[in-house]
Parts: C-alpha cells; sequence; structure tokens
C-alpha cells in the first residue's frame, strides 16, 4: 500500500484502537488506517495519547505541527532505525572541516539561485543570477555566502513582481508575521516544504541537525533548511504562482481581519490540496531514466549528499531541468 500524506486543519483528538488510528473531532470520526500514513500535518489543536506515539514509532511516522498562522512550530521524529555511525562522524567532519562546509555550503545556495533563474527565465524575466553565481566563487565564509542567496532572494522576488497582479504583489519579504498574500503564502509554502523535508529526512541515514549553510542550532532540523533552498523555488514558488495566475485564490482565502495577510481555512485546504498534487507530480529523471516524483527528488538529494560524504560520488546540487 502506497503510504500519503495525511492533513489535519480542525481541533480534535487522536485515538488508538488496535492498528488504526481514528481522527475525532466535531464532525464524527475519520480512521486513518496506519499501513496507509506517510506523515501527518497537524493545524489545529491536537490531543494524542501516548498508546498513539508508541504506535506513530514503531511504524516510524512523523507529526509536523503548525500553528493556527500556519508556522511551523515542531515535529515529533520517531525512533530512528536506520542508524549509521559511519556516515554521522563523515557529516561532522564535512561540518568541522571548513573548505568542506563552504563547498557543502556554495553548492546549496549554487542550486537555490539556479532554480531561481529558471522560474524567472519561463516569465521571460531578465536577471542577473549569472552574476550572482560567479559571485559564488569568490566567497570563502559562510556569512559571504548566506549575502549572496540574500541578494539573490531579493532580486528575485522584485521581478516576480513584474508578472503578478497588483494585490499579490510581495514588495518586501516580510515574515512573522507577513505583510501581504503573497507574503503569506510564501510562508505557509515554505513552512509546509520545510516539513516534508524533515520526513524525507528521516527516511534516510543523515543526521538532520547537521547541517552545512544554516548554522546548526539546539531545536531545529538545520539539515532541512539547507535542502529546502533548492526546492523553493520549484515546488513552493511556482505552486503560488500557479495558484494566483489560475485565479484559483483571492482575497476571499485570506483573513480580512488580520489584513489578508494570513490564510483563513479555505485557503489553508486549497494550498495543501495543491501542494499534495505537486509532491506526487511526476517528471522524467535525466539521470536514472524513469518518472520520479517531486517528494522523490527529494529523497534522491539526501542519497546525493549521503554519498558526497561518504567519499563515493562529488555532490552536485539539483537544477530544474524543466
Amino acid at each position: 500500500m502506497t503510504r500519503k500524506n495525511y492533513y489535519i486543519l480542525t481541533n480534535g483528538l487522536l485515538k488508538r484502537k488496535e492498528n488504526t488510528l481514528y481522527f475525532i473531532n466535531k464532525d464524527g470520526k475519520r480512521p486513518l488506517p496506519i499501513h496507509a500514513i506517510y506523515s501527518i500535518y497537524t493545524y489545529g489543536a491536537l490531543s494524542i495519547s501516548s498508546q498513539v506515539v508508541n504506535l506513530l514509532s514503531k511504524e516510524g511516522i512523523p507529526i509536523h505541527f503548525f500553528n493556527r498562522y500556519g508556522f511551523y512550530t515542531g515535529s515529533f521524529y520517531p525512533r530512528e532505525t536506520l542508524l549509521s555511525g559511519d556516515l554521522l562522524i563523515k557529516q561532522v567532519e564535512h561540518f568541522i572541516d571548513n573548505e568542506k562546509r563552504l563547498k557543502l555550503a556554495s553548492d546549496f545556495v549554487k542550486g537555490a539561485i539556479s532554480n531561481m533563474k529558471r522560474v524567472l527565465s519561463y516569465y521571460n524575466l531578465d536577471n542577473n543570477m549569472d552574476a550572482l553565481l560567479e559571485n559564488l566563487n569568490s566567497c570563502d565564509k559562510i556569512t559571504e555566502i548566506m549575502n549572496v542567496e540574500g541578494r539573490a532572494r531579493a532580486d528575485y522576488y522584485r521581478l516576480l513582481d513584474k508578472i503578478l497582479p497588483k494585490d499579490f504583489r510581495i514588495g518586501q519579504r516580510t515574515r512573522r508575521p507577513p505583510k501581504n498574500m503573497t507574503n503569506a503564502l510564501i510562508s505557509f509554502g515554505n513552512s509546509l516544504l520545510y516539513s516534508t523535508i524533515i520526513s524525507e529526512i528521516y527516511n534516510t541515514q543523515l543526521n538532520p541537525t547537521i547541517s552545512y549553510l544554516h548554522e546548526p542550532f539546539e531545536r531545529r532540523y538545520s539539515l532541512a533548511l539547507d535542502i529546502s533552498e533548492l526546492f523553493k523555488p520549484i515546488i513552493i514558488d511556482r505552486l503560488i504562482l500557479y495558484l494566483i495566475k489560475k485565479n484559483m485564490i483571492d482575497k476571499t482565502d485570506f483573513e480580512k481581519d488580520l489584513n489578508y495577510s494570513l490564510l483563513n481555512e479555505n485557503g489553508k485546504r486549497k494550498f495543501i490540496a495543491e501542494y499534495d498534487k505537486r509532491l506526487k507530480k511526476t517528471i522524467k529523471h535525466r539521470k536514472i531514466g524513469r518518472k520520479v516524483s517531486y517528494k522523490r527528488l527529494i529523497r534522491l538529494e539526501c542519497y546525493k549528499l549521503i554519498k558526497h560524504v561518504l567519499g563515493k560520488e562529488q555532490y552536485k546540487p539539483f537544477i530544474s531541468w524543466w
């Protein structure tokens, strides 16, 4: 059975009866067969019993929690079963060795900027992404690499405004809280993508707390932040442009009382439904010669990173070819 993501948008209770979970809320009782669940994303207040946690841990199913505004707040990361001491040591080595860390950090940003360029080129928007890519070659500090990424992102959003309707222009990128509708969509989508990448890392032997572009801090899976930079333009930004340009989302999908800066429940449902479709969408992979889903592309990126740190194959960041 193919496992799938479950998205819970309302308050409720998650109960266990034998090997089936039930989500119970004011509308009734909904079964969630345990062997059909890949990850759970919950946006409402969710009560969970220890029996549920034990079963999710046994089956290796993460739960990602978001607050009512759609901001990621944390994950239940089940006990890891795909342990590798050798890989952990190599991951740490690539963080401690400045040259190795710079190489990976630069590769993540190279992939991110190349994918922004792909989005801009699709809409025939002239850009200076090649010059910014060139700038990466002279960076010898992580802060310098981050600075190039920040400048690329600012230029990218400025250029996207040229093709967005007036009401949906980004202006300045704002977070916590976002200041307008498209900033709200970007924040919501990036949080979803971050949690999706946590699930993919969980299904590999990678340690999610050891990262190269973002500083590893307590209480966050910073490797997911590194990898998400590659996929934001191709998965989240393209999805947002699609929703806006197809008039699939409008003002009525945002909280009017909060100056349209947060998605309401209907808006979240629309976004999540299209996001889930996009994760399942397939493209023919150039290297392996068969169709793979967008979600699988994320897992493949994790495998490429593993091969790199183990010294088996030089890492080349994911760059969209379509």
